[in-house]
């Protein structure tokens, strides 16, 4: 039997590297889907990185942000494969944080269209494949934001429990021909651009968490390969939190 082909958006930054890399790790062949402003020399540089680190991943380039350029995305991913997509990891997002009463309509707009929209475009170029195999995984990264709201964060944290709304919807639509819908969110990660914030802030953001620390990228990754799993399959319109205790509900 070949291989489940598994697609994750963002698929070449720092959560998307490790949800990549579990999922190889579980036997999935893995696309990481890219964008970077166009710059493939980045992505493919970082597929170097992954093969010497003996991770065989490929890439793909597409504007989750753009209807168009994700099916162009997801066609030449499949044709280049030979088979439809298995898992959906919908990861890709950006921040355009800012009061709300200064918050632009286009500081709105941008975090609403590549967090949320993006999430319809590459879902509902896949959903229709897995139905027809009667197996299938969509897997929806969002935020502790969204589920306890942060201040200057009004379109991120709309945005991402909006994602969790669209995976409850999508659960019960697609559940009984044997396609699961979750969605992961993620607290503070120790990102190389987390890395980066000095570290008093660091240090004043790790003290409201219960267990004193940052997450990684590496126990998000095995998460989300979790979810994948084949044994996973009674898991379905669930909200994962892995936040170190940040948020209880």
């Amino acid at each position: 039997m070949s291989k489940k082909i598994a697609f994750v958006t963002g698929g070449t930054g720092g959560l998307g590297t490790s949800i990549c890399r579990s999922l190889v790790d579980e036997g999935f062949t893995v696309v990481a889907g890219y964008y970077s402003g166009g710059k493939h020399e980045k992505a493919q540089a970082w597929q170097e990185a992954q093969r010497k680190d003996g991770y065989e991943i490929e890439i793909a380039y597409g504007d989750v942000t753009d209807a168009d350029s994700c099916a162009k995305c997801v066609a030449a991913v499949e044709e280049k494969l030979g088979a439809s997509i298995d898992v959906l990891v919908n990861n890709a997002g950006i921040t355009r944080d800012g009061q709300f009463k200064k918050m632009s309509w286009e500081q709105w707009d941008e975090v609403l269209t590549a967090n949320l929209d993006s999430m319809f475009h590459m879902t509902r170029l896949v959903i229709n494949g897995m139905l027809d195999k009667g197996w299938g995984r969509v897997i929806n990264i969002s935020s502790v934001n969204a589920q306890k709201g942060q201040f200057g964060q009004c379109n991120y944290s709309a945005a991402k429990a909006g994602i969790h709304g669209f995976t409850k919807a999508l659960a019960q639509e697609v559940a009984r021909k044997g396609v699961t819908v979750n969605t992961v969110s993620p607290g503070y990660i120790k990102t190389e651009m987390v890395a980066k914030i000095a570290q008093d802030i660091q240090d004043k953001i790790t003290s409201t968490i219960p267990v004193g620390r940052f997450g990684t990228p590496e126990e998000i990754g095995r998460l989300v390969a979790f979810v994948a799993d084949e044994e996973s399959s009674y898991i379905t319109g669930a909200d994962l939190s892995i936040n170190g205790g940040l948020h209880m509900s």
